[in-house]
């Protein structure tokens, strides 16, 4: 006999939760972080290679726990992130951590499974069924089948973490569940979830007289882009140039040549920033601090490089974004002894740099409203989930389109995992074997 309880799992770019669904509502999992608790996981990984009783061991972290053993240690291991986006990528199946290859699902399926434990342990249940949210178009997708290579390789690693049956459900459709949740009428709506590496939307009929849920969604559209693309112009515009972007080095063959500039894209990705920690990368930079003009730039960018010291960075980047909503100028402040950075950002000129990425948002909106087959002004509501949706330049899309009046928004980081756990229910209420 299945469970009388349903399990929304959201595993996300940059943070995850997981949720759920009884007769009497949906709760969270959460999680202990600086002496607090927190619903929304941090996506990320923490190795290092302990000697204990005379042998060499990897040792791992997730979450809240990766972070504070992260900066607790004096000489820093390896701080994966934001793993989610690799997903699609047929060329990376794997990468050397401490000279031993693990394939991506291993590294993906730790983290999953300290979300599964940790969400028994506080649900008192076992956890080994879930709705699990996914993207309409993961990072990195141009086609159709590499989403759904994508999703072959989640299947795997949740497998690993000892899921044994899995529904994958559109993120913003599980939005939409948590959203109606609320409903006490019948609404057409446009959710829009915005994660850290996709905007997804979906176009849906949503109240009680959906009870099927068959025909309610009416269209879902996307891009693989988000908070941290976002992210990526802030470093280029404000960052990359410290750290030597645009200088010039002499080569050895006497030739005046740009310092090598795709490391800096490297660096404008959170999920690519850890794999440059490597002795291949570490000698062409350390080559090229010999040959630049400006080696202080490129001394710096060894030093982040090293010591693994992207999450500080990154920190500092989402603390001046966050900023950004709030006030229309902010200083991009980052120090370590080594390297300092301390730069005027102005929204205007954020919201300039970011405007490729807004035109896509716009044309992913757009794209939904026109295969559902409906108006803009035939929506009733729109609800907006997600961190990226605090940006103003991102609220106008919607406020131009829609009207203020028509905007929700609720409970942003947690509400596609409640959704999902809500989703769970429903589906294990039609199954005859709950009957």
């Amino acid at each position: 006999m299945r469970p009388q309880y349903g399990i929304g799992f959201d595993f996300g770019t940059t943070n995850s939760s997981i949720a759920i669904a009884e007769s009497g509502g949906t709760r969270l999992a959460s999680f202990p972080f600086a002496g607090a608790l927190t619903e929304s996981f941090r996506s990320v990984l923490y190795l290092e290679q302990l000697k204990e009783s005379g042998r060499t061991t990897l040792k791992s972290w997730t979450g809240p726990e990766a972070i504070e053993h992260y900066l607790a240690a004096d000489t820093k291991g390896r701080l994966v992130q934001s793993l989610k986006s690799f997903l699609s990528s047929r060329n990376l199946t794997a990468t050397e951590v401490f000279g031993r290859r693990v394939v991506l699902e291993e590294l993906i399926s730790v983290m999953l499974r300290d979300i599964r434990n940790a969400a028994e342990g506080q649900f008192g249940v076992p956890v080994r069924h879930a709705v699990v949210g996914r993207p309409v178009r993961f990072v990195g997708a141009a086609t159709d089948a590499d989403s759904d290579y994508a999703i072959s390789r989640l299947t795997v690693a949740l497998q690993k973490a000892g899921f044994e049956e899995v529904t994958f459900e559109l993120e913003p459709a599980g939005a939409a569940f948590f959203y109606e949740s609320s409903l006490d009428h019948d609404e057409l709506i446009l959710i829009g979830d915005f994660g850290g590496g996709t905007s997804d939307f979906s176009v849906l009929r949503v109240g009680p007289g959906m009870r099927d849920r068959k025909g309610t969604v009416l269209s879902n559209d996307g891009v693989g882009l988000a908070g941290d693309a976002f992210d990526a112009r802030l470093i280029r515009n404000v960052v990359s140039p410290v750290l030597g972007a645009g200088t010039m080095m002499r080569s050895g063959m006497d030739k005046i040549l740009p310092v090598p500039n795709w490391v800096y894209l490297k660096l404008e990705r959170w999920h690519h920033l850890s794999f440059l920690k490597s002795k291949e990368t570490l000698d062409m930079l350390e080559t090229v601090k010999r040959q630049a003009f400006e080696p202080g730039g490129i001394e710096g960018l060894l030093h982040l490089v090293r010591s693994d010291l992207g999450y500080g960075l990154h920190q500092s980047v989402q603390r001046a974004k966050n900023d950004l909503s709030r006030h229309e100028m902010t200083i991009l402040s980052y120090s370590d002894g080594l390297v300092e950075i301390h730069e005027p950002v102005r929204r205007d000129d954020f919201e300039r740099w970011i405007a490729p990425e807004l035109g896509e948002i716009e044309l992913a909106v757009d794209r939904a409203l026109t295969s559902a087959g409906v108006d803009r002004l035939d929506i009733e509501r729109v609800f907006l989930t997600g961190g990226t949706s605090f940006v103003p330049a991102v609220r106008r899309i919607f406020e131009s389109r829609f009207g203020a009046e028509r905007l929700r928004a609720g409970n942003e980081f947690t509400s596609v995992a409640r959704g999902l756990a809500l989703s769970s229910l429903a589906l294990l209420a039609q199954s005859p074997e709950t009957t």
